[in-house]
């Protein structure tokens, strides 16, 4: 770790015998998953290693290297503009879409080895392996059906295989049983909650291996939040799961391991219990309970 992260943290640990800001400001430590200390690493899914990013010459991340474990929903959080979502958006190739955006390192997906962020690496195949959820709800002005339909008929899927993978979908992103009735409807007059859980059954169609979740909550209220969590939670035993939020108690309750970035660097990646428990950065400690950010 380098340049002003590193600054910050080395400048922070040298006052490690301070008091620490008040355990009420944590995430309450009731709604972390309980896991068995001798509890086994999983096999990485992905791994992030030397990653760097620029913006033309803005280097927006800076010699990234954590592992995503398979089958696991890893968060990363952190202020804003600390590289977050940039870090989201190099799995499935966004940025690859605007000029002058250029990486460096590697993006490994498993268990084939393939580097994503390679220029030999067809980004169209990426992003059938690796869906993404964004901020804001983003269905198309079609009807339910062919929202979740879209990436299939693509693929060629047609007839009673379709109509079955649609159903399989809204059942997994539990919506079948409030638009069964309306599959012919727009999907524009769902609520915002619905219509991200559509969102999430159009990616969910095309057997993604991994899903990337940009702050997938922040429009919705409690109950749809609440909703998209449990949906994380029950999705994570088919698809490997990397969530951005700026929210750590929801970080606390989805994630099982963290990691937190700060000016384009990560400065900590562990278990989400133990990062909100007992963080070895005084730096984490002071932005999970609320000194900064």
């Amino acid at each position: 770790m380098g340049s002003k992260a590193q600054q910050a943290v080395s400048q922070e640990e040298l006052h490690q015998g301070q008091v620490h800001a008040s355990n009420s400001l944590r995430p309450n430590l009731s709604l972390l998953k309980m896991r068995p200390k001798d509890l086994k690493t999983p096999q990485p899914k992905a791994e992030a290693k030397a990653l760097d990013f620029y913006y033309g010459d803005h280097r927006a991340l800076k010699d990234i290297s954590i592992p995503f474990f398979q089958n696991q929903v890893t968060a990363l959080i952190g202020p804003s503009g600390c590289g977050k979502t940039t870090l989201l958006r190099c799995f499935n190739r966004m940025h690859d879409l605007y000029r002058g955006n250029r990486y460096s390192g590697e993006i490994i997906l498993h268990p084939e080895g393939i580097n994503i962020i390679a220029p030999t690496t067809n980004p169209v195949a990426m992003r059938m392996r690796i869906g993404m959820v964004f901020q804001k709800p983003n269905p198309y002005p079609k009807s339910v059906f062919e929202n979740v339909a879209f990436g299939l008929r693509l693929r060629g899927v047609r007839g009673h295989v379709l109509k079955d993978k649609v159903e399989a979908a809204l059942r997994d992103a539990a919506l079948w049983e409030e638009t069964k009735d309306r599959l012919d409807s727009s999907a524009l007059n769902l609520s915002g909650g619905q219509q991200q859980r559509l969102c999430i059954a159009r990616v969910l169609a095309t057997d993604p291996e991994m899903i990337l979740f940009d702050e997938p909550t922040s429009s919705l209220d409690p109950i749809a939040t609440s909703k998209i969590e449990d949906l994380m939670s029950s999705l994570k035993d088919r698809v490997t799961i990397l969530i951005v939020t700026h929210n750590m108690q929801q970080a606390s309750r989805v994630s099982d391991y963290t990691g937190f970035l700060y000016l384009g660097e990560i400065v900590e990646f562990d278990r989400t219990e133990k990062i909100f428990t007992n963080p070895s950065r005084k730096l984490t400690d002071d932005y999970i309970t609320g000194r900064f950010g």
